[in-house]
């Protein structure tokens, strides 16, 4: 998490737009624990995981329609799901990602880390 999240600071003081897509939770085999953490350039390039590799393609997808205008968004992929067979996900398990453009808050989590501060981000995915 905290190389996605370093990367993810220098895109943003290089002046680029970027997204992060972040493990919500988890069901079953999960290939990844909530909390992983994927983040995406306005390019297509990404650092980190959310799936091990297994949706990484899907999710960077989504991202880029993100920064392109598009609204956040809550993604859900599991075994009995169609398209997280298409994209990789066999493992079983279900993961929930929460997609959205990143702001200001990165920096305030990242001070956090540096500091070893003990340091949560809440986001409420009804409204």
């Amino acid at each position: 998490m905290d190389d996605a999240l370093a990367q993810a600071a220098r895109w943003r003081q290089a002046g680029c737009a970027i997204a992060t897509a972040t493990v919500v939770s988890t069901w079953g085999s999960a290939p990844r624990p909530p909390g992983s953490l994927l983040a995406v350039l306005d390019s297509g390039a990404f650092a980190g995981s959310v799936s091990g590799g297994c949706v990484e393609a899907a999710v960077v997808n989504e991202a880029l329609d993100v920064l392109a205008g598009g609204a956040p968004r809550l993604l859900t992929y599991g075994v009995a799901d169609h398209d997280a067979w298409e994209v990789g996900l066999g493992c079983g398990g279900q993961i929930a990602i929460w997609v959205t453009a990143e702001d200001a808050l990165l920096d305030a989590l990242l001070a956090a880390r540096a500091a070893r501060r003990p340091v949560a981000m809440v986001t409420r995915l009804d409204d």
